[in-house]
């Protein structure tokens, strides 16, 4: 196995250790949103209520909140469009690179003839 594989693989590993230790450590802890941390802190340096500046285009459009069905799906589907867009940008830089070894490599095999 090669020393890049071996990074790799630690990496992912490292990665799931990061992800699944605070699950088990911190058993009776509550996993709150940014939005709700941020509209409660901003309430007890005000004390007052967090009011909202504006309320979101779709929200208002149906007059009442987004099903979280919905939401679920807009946010798979911002998701999805972002991995799509990186790995095709890794898929480009992979290509370029193999194109720009590719003449290095038959100009070493011209030369040993």
């Amino acid at each position: 196995m090669t020393a890049t594989k071996k990074t790799v693989i630690g990496l992912l590993v490292l990665a799931v250790i990061i992800a699944l230790v605070p699950l088990f450590i911190l058993q009776d802890a509550e996993f709150g949103g940014s939005d709700d941390a941020g509209s409660g802190v901003v309430s007890e340096i005000t004390g007052t209520e967090y009011e909202p500046w504006f309320t979101p285009i779709f929200e208002t459009a149906i007059n009442g909140e987004i099903p979280g069905e919905v939401e679920s799906l807009f946010f798979c589907l911002q998701t999805g469009i972002g991995v799509g867009i990186i790995a095709f940008l890794m898929g480009r830089f992979v290509e370029r690179k193999k194109k720009e070894d590719e003449p290095k490599k038959t100009d070493s095999k011209k030369a040993k003839k």
